[in-house]
């Protein structure tokens, strides 16, 4: 379990609490309100409200079930299901969006007529729009900390709350100015702009969930940091994936070959600790060591004459003229000497 899944992710629930709460009352104020004036739209604004205590109720969950410890079923733990909270989110943003611009079209086909109770209409107007945007500070603040992607989104849904009540106090206002079909035609931009941000964090999400490499930045960043400790020469296959909070990632590191068992493990667990200190939402990494392997390599070959790179090679090793030692790197020779083969001229002296 990371060593920041504790007190942290509590916050986070707590972010989550405060949120269902706070949109429980909006939904109830704004609702009675709304039926009592008989403006649709604080109505509506309720209904949106009411979806955002079941958005905040998926989110608290997600962050609940995800601490749960790893087990034979699900041995990399239930981190995802944080993931999965975050892209009903993002789901419930693109639906709330297209019902603003649904309810912006039906507003400039059918202007309302003037609602009894303006005055407190907007006053509650007024307080969701405080409210909301205050939660919403909260809870992408506290996602942020905790590094919940979730929680973050349903902060993106809270401002989207914010904006919702604001469409509905400028259009009460508007109304009282004779501007009809202001609210209908700021409904239908803000719509759009919402559609797209709730795609946007659903492409996210489901990228997540299908393994994508998508943290280009956390991978740069460890790639340096392991280069960084001693006696690392190189690295080389580095992964890393999102799951739920956390980052889980896996490379190979090079090393010398003339290395002990126990400096190898030394290395190993300062990578660890290095990485931990530079990225603590890594919560398991595999590391590979692997020797280097060779630039150079020298290698001897058997010749019948001495005509420099051109001599003709001998069949036989030990009754060749002359050998060539030659240095090679990546099968290109890079300097090499001719000496003469002292065997062969032991042997004569044995047949004289």
């Amino acid at each position: 379990m990371p060593y920041n899944s504790g007190m942290n992710i509590k916050e986070g629930e707590t972010a989550s609490k405060y949120s269902i709460v706070s949109n429980i009352v909006l939904m109830l104020i704004k609702g009675i309100i709304g039926y009592l004036s008989g403006n649709i739209a604080l109505i509506a604004d309720a209904l949106h409200s009411f979806a955002d205590v079941f958005s905040s109720a998926a989110v608290f969950i997600g962050l609940r079930l995800s601490q749960r410890k790893p087990d034979e079923l699900f041995p990399y733990g239930y981190y995802r299901i944080e993931t999965l909270a975050s892209l009903l989110v993002s789901v419930m943003i693109i639906i709330t969006g297209l019902e603003i611009g649904w309810d912006s079209l039906i507003y400039l086909m059918h202007p309302p007529p003037v609602v009894s109770m303006a005055a407190i209409s907007l006053v509650v107007s007024l307080i969701a729009i405080v409210v909301s945007y205050a939660v919403a500070v909260y809870k992408e603040r506290v996602g942020e900390k905790i590094g919940s992607k979730a929680l973050i989104n349903d902060g993106k849904h809270s401002y989207i709350d914010a904006v919702s009540s604001t469409l509905v106090f400028t259009g009460i206002i508007g109304e009282y100015m004779g501007l009809h079909g202001f609210q209908g035609f700021a409904g239908l931009i803000i719509a759009v702009i919402i559609v797209y941000v709730g795609s946007t964090l659903t492409k996210y999400n489901l990228l997540v969930l299908l393994d994508a490499c998508i943290d280009k930045d956390s991978l740069e960043l460890l790639r340096k940091t392991v280069l960084s400790v001693k006696g690392v020469e190189g690295v080389h296959a580095i992964r890393i994936r999102r799951s739920g909070p956390y980052l889980f990632g896996e490379l190979h590191i090079e090393i010398e070959r003339s290395l002990s068992a126990d400096k190898i493990e030394d290395i190993i667990s300062k990578i660890n600790s290095e990485v931990k200190r530079v990225l603590p939402s890594i919560d398991h990494l595999i590391i590979q060591p692997e020797t280097l392997k060779k630039d150079e390599i020298v290698v001897a070959v058997p010749l019948e004459d001495n005509q420099g790179i051109d001599s003709k090679i001998s069949l036989h090793f030990g009754r060749a003229a002359y050998f060539i030692i030659a240095r090679t790197r990546k099968g290109d020779i890079i300097d090499y000497e001719i000496l003469e083969n002292p065997a062969r001229s032991l042997k004569k002296k044995r047949k004289e």
